[in-house]
Parts: structure tokens; C-alpha cells; sequence
């Protein structure tokens, strides 16, 4: 079969934006995420990874395993950006490309040689523009299907282009730990390797009876999965659901001013990443994680999709206060909006009040952009401003 399946992952991407905005990070091991000891970790540089650090990581375990990585709290509005480029490149070579991240995708190739060469042509070419146009490097895999080309990435780490071949699927596959299959997470990994069977090799070696016994619908796709099979296509159409901002409190937070002020940048930073992306939701979420690590999820629906701070920031009130969600320790809260629609596909109002309102907001996202996040603030927000 043909190998027109690619899968890109790109190499530590946020801890790679970094440095190359900032030279002097080069080579130095760099550590997004929470500042604060109760923060995780989102990216470790390929050189904090030698020192064990990795992705969802505490943060103070980071900091005791490599006292001197170098620890940002993240530019995700420049990350977005990066990440619109890269998928620019992709669009380039095929319309077919199915965004798994802001850093990952699936590309169909299928029906691109004639403009652009074969898939491994096309494949080095991209790795050519990611690194010529933005200095970022990617790990790619390319295969018959989805799965394999997934796991052809992760064999050739970081900055590799791993073409998996028919001829060396089963040589490739059967050694792999379980956990390389699509659908075993970590009770499914347990169960199986509680019975012995610890590879990819070994679940092959089961029939399809025995793996519908033990997992039912889940063991079905094990058993096709284990032999290299996957007809899943390549989703084009897979948008972004919601868009959400959460943070980890350095200190739990029970003053009901500080939590509103927190709850209003939140919202801020929400409704202005809704309107760069020229969408509004419909539906407002809150989420609330308490000191003893109780959490709530709680949503209210709008009768038309807003991207407006101040109504954001209303109803996530209003789900505070209707929740009874105040008055305890809170350690984690977050902010998101979903049921996303094109800007404009409705209309909360007309009225002058609201113009006003959609005119304020984006004359202070154009100031932000220009002066950066803290030259415009709202007076609610300074006394969140000064706690942090």
C-alpha cells in the first residue's frame, strides 16, 4: 500500500519558540509552565530532559531535578501564531490536514506527487520550511495509515523522519511496550500486562475473540491495531471545540475579591484569543478545584454565541455564585467558552450599548498586542495584579 499518511509532531514546541526568540536560551534547558511550586510543567527543552524533567510534571519537581533550568511561564498568544505559520506550510502540500494540536497534525498526501514530488520528497521539504522560515525542528513519520504514521514519529525523536515501510511493520511493532497502542491507557496497560502480555507482539498473538472477551469494543480495535491495520481517514474538518483558561493558585484563594479579579483576567484573555480567531460561543463554563482537590464543572447556555469580555465574566459569575462555589479555599479556577461559530453567524444585540462594548474590547486588544498584557487593566484586576 501506498504511504501517503504523514503524522508532524513538532520538537518541544513551546520551550522551542522560546529560544528561538531568545538566542541566549539556546542549548540551556528551558521549562514552560507555572512559575509558582504549584504549577506543572507544559514543554521541557530537549536539554531539561536529560535531567528527567518532563510534560505535566510538578513544578517543584522540576526545579529539585534541574535547579538550573531556566523556568518561563509561557507566551501562548505567540505560540498560536507560531503555530498558524507552521500549519500555513502544511496547507502548502495538501488540503488534507487534520489538526490533532497546536503542534501536531495528520497530512494526507494522496494525489500530491505530481505537484510536489513523492511523500518522502514532500516530507524532507517540509522539514526543510519549518526550520528555514521559523528555526523549529519536527519529528515526522510516514506510513499506510494513521496509527503507523503516529508511531513512526515517536520512533525517531526529536528532529527525525522515520518512513515505516510494509516490509518492516511486524519487525517494527512486535517489540513495542503496549502502551504504543492507540486505545491502552494506563488501566487497560495494567490489566493486559497483569496477564503477560506486555508487547505488541504478545497482543497480537491473541484472536479476536479473546480480545472482544477481555476489553469488548476496545479489544477489537487492540487486535486490528496490533497487526497494522487502521482505516480511520483523515479528518479535515476537526475545529477547535472551546477555548479555556485555567490557573493553579500559588497560595488556595478564599477572598471573594481576589477570586472575581482572577475569574475578569481570565475572561479577558478568553473573550480576546475567541475574537483573534474570529469565533464566539454559546455555551460559558467554569471550573473549580478546591484545596482538598474536590472539582466542580459548571456551564450555562446563551441563547445566541458572544464573544464579549464583560458577558463572559458576568455569566462565569453567575455560576459562582448559583453553584454556591465561594466561600471555600479555591486552588484551581478556569474560564471557557465552547459551542464555537464564526464571528457574526448571530448577533447578541444591536443596541448602542453593545457596539460600544464589541468597539472597547478590540481597541484594547489592538493596545495589548502593541504595549503587551498588563498596559491596560481594569480596576478590578489590580489587586489580583498585586497577589501575584
Amino acid at each position: 500500500m501506498a504511504l501517503n499518511i504523514m503524522h508532524v509532531d513538532m520538537d518541544a514546541f513551546y520551550a522551542a519558540v522560546e529560544q528561538q526568540d531568545n538566542p541566549a536560551l539556546k542549548g540551556k534547558p528551558v521549562i514552560v509552565g507555572g512559575l509558582s511550586n504549584r504549577g506543572v510543567v507544559s514543554t521541557a527543552s530537549y536539554e531539561a530532559r536529560k535531567y528527567g524533567v518532563h510534560s505535566a510534571m510538578p513544578i517543584v519537581e522540576a526545579k529539585r531535578l534541574c535547579p538550573e533550568g531556566v523556568f518561563l511561564p509561557g507566551r501562548h498568544d505567540r505560540y498560536a501564531e507560531v503555530s498558524r505559520q507552521i500549519f500555513e506550510i502544511f496547507y502548502h502540500y495538501t488540503p488534507l490536514v487534520e489538526k490533532l494540536s497546536i503542534d501536531e497534525a495528520f497530512l494526507d498526501l494522496t494525489g500530491c506527487s505530481r505537484l510536489f514530488g513523492d511523500p518522502i520528497q514532500i516530507g524532507k521539504k517540509i522539514k526543510e520550511e519549518l526550520y528555514n522560515k521559523l528555526g523549529l525542528t519536527a519529528s515526522i513519520g510516514l506510513a499506510r495509515n494513521k496509527f503507523l504514521a503516529k508511531l513512526a514519529s515517536d520512533l525517531d525523536k526529536p528532529d527525525g523522519f522515520f518512513i515505516l515501510e510494509e516490509k518492516d511493520i511486524d519487525r517494527i511493532l512486535e517489540p513495542l511496550d503496549i502502551s504504543k497502542v492507540w486505545g491502552v491507557g494506563k488501566k487497560t496497560e495494567e490489566l493486559l500486562k497483569s496477564k503477560g502480555i506486555d508487547t505488541i507482539g504478545r497482543l497480537k498473538s491473541l484472536s479476536l475473540d479473546e480480545l472482544e472477551m477481555l476489553l469488548g469494543k476496545n479489544g477489537i480495535q487492540l487486535y486490528y491495531l496490533s497487526r497494522g491495520i487502521d482505516n480511520r481517514k483523515v479528518e479535515v474538518n476537526n475545529q477547535v471545540k472551546s477555548i479555556s483558561h485555567e490557573e493553579t493558585f500559588a497560595e488556595n484563594r478564599v477572598d471573594k475579591n481576589l477570586i472575581l479579579a482572577s475569574l475578569l483576567r481570565m475572561s479577558i484573555k478568553v473573550s480576546r484569543r475567541l475574537r483573534k480567531a474570529g469565533l464566539q460561543g454559546s455555551t460559558i463554563e467554569i471550573k473549580v478545584r478546591y484545596g482538598d482537590f474536590t472539582t466542580y464543572n459548571r456551564s450555562v447556555s446563551l441563547a445566541v454565541g458572544t464573544n464579549k469580555t464583560d458577558i463572559i465574566y458576568e455569566k462565569a459569575i453567575y455560576l459562582l455564585e448559583k453553584n454556591r462555589l465561594l466561600g471555600k479555599p479555591i486552588r484551581l479556577l478556569g474560564v471557557g467558552v465552547s459551542n464555537l461559530s464564526p464571528e457574526g453567524a448571530q448577533q447578541l444585540s444591536l443596541f448602542e450599548n453593545n457596539i460600544k462594548m464589541d468597539k472597547l474590547d478590540k481597541t484594547i486588544d489592538l493596545l495589548r498586542d502593541r504595549f503587551g498584557e498588563s498596559s491596560v487593566m481594569r480596576a478590578r484586576n489590580l489587586d489580583d495584579f498585586k497577589s501575584r
